[in-house]
């Protein structure tokens, strides 16, 4: 009787941490993270058409392996559009994800400030696991050129909090650096 009762504590004890360890990789926990980058002499309408043309990103994001434009409409003052593309992680390079992207484009050339909103579904292991995020692109006038903000939220498991920081850490810096080589080559 005693046995029996040792091999139930064990078992229920067994069933508890499989369901927390579950629990605490599919708890999905919104984080948020910024970068910024000032491109002296930059006009930052040059910047935000650059950046806006999604065809763009596979030189700016090196995790981008390929994309589809589903659909588009709008003009030059305010477009949208919505993307497929395919991605590999920076950190775990074998791993590719698939996502989808909606894009709303806006430009203010009175005030010279124009905005790149994104919101994505990025989908691990099939269609199984996807996780959302969004991503606000502000392009303003500086002083010396054009300020460029992203403010990106982003969802991941809490138990991964790391390895997502460390993603979309890189993915950022990655986009910035390359803007920057961008208007600087010539």
């Amino acid at each position: 009787m005693m046995r029996n009762f040792h091999w139930k504590k064990r078992n229920v004890s067994y069933i508890i941490t499989i369901f927390l360890a579950l629990y605490l990789f599919f708890r999905r926990k919104t984080y948020e993270h910024e970068e910024t980058l000032l491109l002296e002499k930059i006009k930052p309408v040059d910047v935000w058409e650059y950046v806006a043309d999604f065809s763009n990103m596979k030189d700016l994001n090196p995790t981008i392996i390929s994309f589809n434009i589903i659909d588009e409409s709008g003009n030059y003052d305010h477009w949208k559009y919505s993307v497929e593309y395919s991605e590999h992680l920076s950190h775990w390079p074998y791993l590719e994800n698939h996502a989808i992207g909606h894009y709303d484009i806006k430009g203010n050339h009175q005030n010279d400030v124009y905005f790149i909103n994104s919101a994505h579904i990025t989908c691990l292991f099939g269609n199984y696991f996807c996780l959302n995020s969004k991503s606000s692109f502000k392009i303003s006038n500086s002083r010396n050129g054009s300020m460029c903000q992203e403010l990106i939220e982003y969802q991941c498991p809490a138990i991964l909090n790391q390895f997502c920081f460390k993603e979309v850490d890189f993915q950022r810096k990655a986009i910035m650096k390359n803007l920057k080589l961008h208007f600087y080559k010539k």
